[in-house]
């Protein structure tokens, strides 16, 4: 099947397989910004933003985002960049495996949250997995980027 999306505010088509997920197409077409990291999809490794929600793109076929706007951490490398220099001043870098999943998490949150308290932060992080950190620093930097610390 043939389907048509906005990537990253371009418009583009891409020949799928009736059930193939949305991270293995754009993976597929060299999107690797998107990882896939658990296959049960509670890693959060594959967000990415559908009509500017964030979603898990392991768990939506691709048929589904026909027609559909998608954004992924290549449409939005200077404010990812702002966020990731603020990871690192506070002592927060990991690995990078699961930093796009993460950076497409906060950018979203920072869209969608004013003034955000550290409960409502933690709790908008639920299913974004890190085996790098303890997650003190990210929250630091989170707050830091937010302007909430």
């Amino acid at each position: 099947m043939r389907i048509e999306i906005i990537l990253n505010g371009k418009k583009v088509a891409f020949d799928v397989k009736n059930d193939e997920f949305l991270a293995d197409t754009l993976r597929a077409n060299g999107v690797f910004s998107v990882r896939k990291g658990c296959d049960t999809t509670c890693c959060g490794l594959c967000t990415i933003w559908i009509e500017e929600k964030p979603v898990l793109s392991c768990a939506i076929l691709s048929i589904r985002a026909d027609g559909k706007n998608i954004t992924t951490m290549e449409g939005l490398h200077k404010e990812a960049e702002e966020f990731a220099q603020v990871l690192v001043a506070e002592g927060s870098e990991q690995c990078g495996f699961c930093s796009p999943g993460f950076i497409m998490t906060v950018l979203a949150m920072k869209r969608e949250l004013k003034n955000p308290t550290e409960e409502e932060i933690i709790h908008y992080l639920t299913g974004n997995l890190c085996r790098c950190t303890g997650y003190l620093g990210q929250l630091r930097a989170i707050k830091k980027y937010l302007g909430v610390a």
